[in-house]
């Protein structure tokens, strides 16, 4: 059941424990649930649907167990597991990174484990998945995801990574998903239910106000009520309610002054008290400060503290360990709040099939390698064709001059605590040089180097011109890059742990476009990583330009098909590009990184993030929350709205109107038109993606539920739905609306 891998995670009386099926635990368990016959069910059959289907057998083993036993369940015992009972048949829990691939293995300690046959599927990242606005592939992503974990002997995968992005510098952006809570949440929920079909529990991420790396384990998060409840936990909420997450991971930044991993009201009062949140609660790696606090605010395991204590590593210090038996044995602490977490882990534990005999689960297949693909395809950006530069026409081009570092770096291995070890990565170049095959010509110079510098290249920059010069097209290959271990300065780099110090290119890219530009007019430019970069020097100029994120282990192949027109572009910005940092609201309006003395960070541009920000306020942006260009073109006519139940169905119809397949998102903003508190212009409540076939027309129903009418009222502490009139606008982005019409609510 389990490769030999796997079994190096955890110790032998577990391995033993796991490969028998738990039987011992079963055994229990059915014994308490009846005596009589037809009761008794087969080993890992649920008594029903839901993780409360199991509590009569999480009663009895709690029941069986000394308070030692509960406390080495409820903290680390390695980099990546918590503790089980042996004697009662519990296995340990088993837990890895990251969003978009499992990391590789290091043991049970922290010093990578290259020995074995750790190799996965490399998907895009979260931002790239995002941008397919796409929610069956959201679905089909964790489905790989969740049997890979499975395959390498993981019970809990640590991702959806669902935090807003408010700024473009944090430097995790690109495991994220969008700035928009509504497509965020729409997303994360396919992820979830992809991974948790596949008997592995995900873990929704970082719960919450973790919106930047720069200080992020001591800033204090300071915002409005209204901000918290409609930008910042509706996705946290949908992965609860609607996904119904086994997992929530817990941030390391402080919110209202108190850690938000041991925080009262996220924790108990939002989360376990009006979600109803049945699941885990883990801490993020050393992200538990006080024992009093993670135990009474709702932290149900604590990881990762050991990285707080090396070398000299013992678990039994942990804040949730021997300290906790003197508070019980004392009075201070009731040992039910203790059951009360061991109830949560039994609870993830059975529903996710850990004491049944799972599916071994499957790694590398051409099934998942053809996800990724599918994923990159769908999410790299056309942002700019002007002239119709694109597609490249093989018949009439002879020769192409690939530039740029990041058209042959591989990308898996960087990014921090989301790497992962690919199988294989193809790079920009190596698919473009497959596609062209030997009817093109394609040359190659990297024009710039990644390295701590971060200055330009002469010698580097005048090859690369030389190159362009000879060339009939450029397809230039910059924007960011994944740190590694190696580069962890806090400079250029897309990564855990650090933000970027401005939207500026690194190693002085601007210089080298510059000088491509003046040689070869036809260059297009293609940008690699998490999010918007300021294109001022050279926008104007370059006739091509696309988003291509990190694309995962197709990426290459995906870019080559998309600049030589085999695939049409379909994917959609999933946060909107400032044309300057200042122009971005948590720089225009709020704080960023934080006051230095007390380390407070204020929200005080509030719920006017991203592009209900720029909309609201009239600042235009470079490239719209939504947009996408595509090789053909959709018109939209005959929008009807009628009323279901209180639901309110919006028909609109879209025809490709091109010469060729495409497939379009058709987005739905709500605007209110009169309210008694200020609210943004529009706001994504629904969206569709479609295909069509030229000449080809569809209609297509989006469904707007009474919330999405709805805000959060400080006063009264409430969702209101004020009476009135809507407008309701229907695009292809959020500054790109084709239609509208107006309802009473």
């Amino acid at each position: 059941m389990y490769t030999l891998k796997a079994k190096k995670l955890i110790s032998k009386p577990f391995a033993i424990v796991r490969q028998l099926g738990s039987l011992f635990a079963l055994a229990i368990g059915v014994a308490a649930c009846s005596s009589s016959a037809e009761n008794v069910q087969a080993p890992g059959m649920p008594e029903s649907k839901g993780i409360m289907a199991y509590e009569s057998r999480i009663d009895s083993l709690i029941a069986r167990m000394t308070l030692e036993e509960k406390l080495g369940m409820i903290h680390a015992n390695s980099s990546f597991t918590s503790g089980g009972v042996a004697r009662l048949g519990i296995p340990e829990l088993s837990m890895s990174d990251g969003p978009h691939g499992v990391r590789p293995e290091h043991g049970r300690d922290w010093i990578p484990d290259n020995a074995g046959d750790d190799s996965v599927t490399y998907l895009p990242t979260g931002i790239a998945l995002a941008a397919t606005w796409n929610p069956e592939l959201g679905y089909a992503f964790g489905k790989v995801l969740g049997s890979e974990a499975r395959k390498r002997g993981k019970d809990v995968i640590l991702g959806p990574g669902v935090n807003i992005m408010r700024t473009p510098l944090n430097g995790r952006n690109f495991e994220y998903l969008s700035e928009d809570p509504h497509l965020a949440a729409v997303m994360a929920v396919g992820y979830i239910k992809g991974v948790q079909d596949q008997g592995v529990a995900a873990c929704v991420k970082h719960f919450a106000a973790n919106n930047q790396e720069i200080k992020r384990s001591s800033i204090n998060v300071e915002m409005s009520e209204r901000a918290l409840q409609e930008i910042y936990l509706p996705a946290f909420k949908a992965s609860v309610e609607e996904g119904g997450v086994l997992s929530v991971m817990g941030s390391y930044n402080k919110f209202r002054g108190q850690y938000a991993t041991h925080n009262a009201y996220l924790i108990n009062e939002i989360l376990k008290g009006e979600w109803g949140f049945k699941g885990l609660v883990m801490s993020d790696w050393g992200a538990v400060h006080n024992t009093m606090e993670a135990l009474l605010y709702g932290t149900d395991v604590e990881m990762g503290t050991d990285l707080l204590q090396m070398p000299n590593i013992d678990y039994k210090k942990f804040h949730l360990a021997d300290t906790v038996v003197g508070l019980i044995k004392s009075g201070k602490v009731p040992e039910s709040v203790v059951d009360d977490k061991v109830r949560r882990i039994l609870r993830v534990m059975y529903h996710s099939g850990m004491f049944s005999d799972r599916p071994a689960g499957e790694v590398n297949t051409k099934a998942h390698q053809q996800t990724a693909l599918q994923v990159a395809e769908e999410s790299i950006v056309l942002l700019k064709n002007e002239g119709s530069i694109l597609p490249l026409q093989k018949g009439k081009i002879r020769s192409v001059a690939v530039i740029g570092a990041n058209a042959s770096r591989k990308q898996a291995m960087g990014g921090g605590s989301s790497q992962v070890r690919a199988i294989y990565e193809v790079t920009p170049l190596e698919g473009l040089q497959k596609l062209a095959g030997d009817g093109v010509e394609i040359s190659y110079a990297p024009g710039f180097e990644v390295s701590r510098a971060e200055k330009s290249n002469a010698k580097l920059i005048s090859e690369a011109v030389a190159a362009a010069k000879r060339a009939d097209v450029v397809v230039y290959v910059g924007g960011w890059t994944h740190g590694y271990t190696d580069e962890w300065n806090g400079g250029a780099y897309d990564m855990e742990g650090a933000d970027k110090p401005s939207m500026a290119l690194p190693f002085e890219q601007d210089k080298l476009i510059d000088a491509l530009l003046e040689a070869n007019p036809k260059t297009v430019v293609v940008l690699m990583g998490g999010g918007a970069v300021d294109m001022s020097a050279w926008y104007e100029r370059t006739p091509g330009i696309l988003q291509a994120w990190y694309p995962g282990m197709e990426g290459g192949t995906a870019l080559a098909g998309i600049l030589f027109g085999d695939v049409n572009p379909s994917g959609k910005l999933p946060a909107t590009f400032p044309k300057k940092l200042e122009d971005s609201p948590a720089h225009a309006l709020g704080e960023y990184p934080g006051d230095k003395d007390t380390l407070n960070v204020n929200y005080k541009e509030d719920i006017f993030v991203g592009y209900r920000y720029h909309d609201t306020y009239k600042v235009e942006p470079l490239f719209s929350f939504g947009h996408g260009l595509s090789y053909t073109t959709f018109e939209y006519s005959n929008m009807r709205v009628q009323e279901q139940k209180g639901v309110l169905e919006v028909t609109v119809n879209v025809k490709n109107t091109g010469k060729v397949p495409g497939r379009e998102v058709v987005q739905l903003y709500v605007q209110d038109v009169e309210a008694s508190v200020k609210r943004p212009e529009k706001e994504l409540k629904a969206f569709a993606k479609l295909s069509l076939d030229p000449g080809d027309a569809k209609d297509i129903t989006l469904r707007l539920p009474k919330e999405a009418f709805q805000f959060y009222s400080e006063e009264s502490k409430q969702w209101v739905l004020e009476p009135g009139k809507f407008k309701l606008l229907a695009g292809s982005s959020s500054r790109d609306i084709r239609l509208a019409k107006e309802v009473s609510r």
